[in-house]
């Protein structure tokens, strides 16, 4: 996935301004090049895990559509663990061509943005798969 700069600091700084939760939103694009970031909120409110507003995410989808875009990820962060899937990113991955994409504040000084595809039907082991971030 293609990130520019400018997205990826809106990603951190959604991620900052949600700490200690965690945060979540949608990245907008054509192909594998995010051109917006479109934050939502954290229904669950916890570090722990996040749950879109299923209503806000619905409408985000629909505008994304709309505007002839993309759905290039799904995003969220990870407040004080490294940006790898946890067990329950996995159990609720329910789109399988989005990317997931995971900021990780555990170095607040250094955010760790990755990628992964994650199939939550495949065997154990074979769940996740990282997919590069080229931020520019």
């Amino acid at each position: 996935m293609k990130l520019p700069e400018s997205l990826a600091e809106q990603v951190i700084a959604h991620a900052r301004a949600e700490f200690p939760n965690e945060c979540c939103g949608l990245i907008a694009g054509h192909g594998d090049v995010a051109t917006r970031v479109l934050p939502t909120t954290n229904a669950e409110g916890t570090p722990f895990m996040y749950v879109m507003d299923p209503r806000e995410q619905m409408e985000l989808m629909d505008a994304i559509d709309e505007a002839g875009e993309d759905l290039v990820a799904i995003y969220h962060s990870h407040t004080r663990s490294a940006a790898y899937p946890s067990k329950t990113d996995v159990e609720l991955a329910f789109f399988d061509q989005p990317l997931y994409v995971i900021v990780s504040l555990q170095d607040a000084d250094s955010p760790v943005i990755r990628a992964f595809r994650l199939a939550r039907s495949a065997p154990e082991g074979e769940q996740i798969t990282e997919e590069p971030v080229e931020i520019s």
